[in-house]
């Protein structure tokens, strides 16, 4: 398929555990086009953050069957920095410390990486600052090791920054939404929208709560129970799920 999208096509996936193999992504298919902002809902336990990993190509995760077609690429062998070059990002759950290494450091090098060549250091301080400014962190951050001491929402707005300065084709978001509060959710959501408003950008994301929706606003809302998509719909969906919860599917035996 050459036409640029993300699709995802019959995807099957397996985590190792300690026990072996285990089946978790059980026939997901999903298209993202350019300047569509997807939503993934669903329970715990349904599959939703293996979805992000398998995606961005986490080593634990296993395709076992279907693909993954970035702008008509098979991206299914292709390394993480290999996916992350072919315009994926992948904003963590729960982002790692890098101790010692520092923020401007890590984002020069990853930009380095993606581009092929090293930013100019004078426009390039001048770039992260604007962008640690737009998500309200001073430049002093800059200098601070990568999430090493970072509140919650501190880690997820160096997420943003980091979406904003490598500017992705497509962007996976795994509960940006989760653990901020009221005024960190609105300046990540502010963020992500800024992103998304050059209308040639992908974006999935994935979510518990509806709260993340009343700020982006999804082109499409799934819903994700038992490693698949079960039902999908418009932004009215998510209220729907406010209202309802997951009970209708959870509950369904055919599942």
């Amino acid at each position: 398929m050459s036409e640029q999208c993300l699709e995802i096509k019959d995807l099957h996936v397996s985590v190792t555990t300690d026990t072996g193999e285990k089946p978790i992504l059980k026939g997901v298919n999903l298209i993202i086009f350019p300047g569509e902002v997807h939503a993934i809902m669903g329970p715990n336990g349904s599959g939703k953050s293996t979805l992000a990993y398998a995606l961005a190509g986490h080593p634990k995760y296993t395709i076992t069957q279907g693909c993954v077609v970035l702008d008509g690429t098979d991206i299914g062998g292709l390394s993480v920095d290999e996916r992350a070059k072919a315009g994926l990002f992948l904003a963590m759950q729960y982002p790692v410390e890098i101790p010692g290494v520092s923020v401007a450091n890590f984002l020069r090098t990853a930009k380095t990486a993606l581009s092929g060549e090293a930013p100019p250091v004078r426009t390039w301080v001048k770039t992260v600052n604007q962008s640690l400014a737009a998500m309200e962190l001073g430049p002093e951050f800059s200098a601070r090791s990568v999430n090493e001491g970072f509140s919650g929402g501190e880690k997820k707005r160096n997420e943003i920054v980091q979406l904003d300065l490598l500017n992705p084709s497509y962007a996976i978001l795994d509960e940006t939404d989760s653990g901020l509060d009221i005024d960190a959710l609105k300046i990540v959501s502010a963020g992500v929208n800024r992103y998304a408003a050059s209308g040639d950008k992908g974006v999935l994301l994935i979510t518990h709560y509806t709260r993340i929706l009343n700020y982006i606003h999804p082109d499409v809302v799934h819903v994700f129970v038992d490693g698949r998509i079960v039902e999908q719909g418009d932004a009215t969906l998510a209220q729907s799920l406010e209202k309802t919860g997951y009970a209708t599917w959870v509950d369904n035996e055919d599942l």
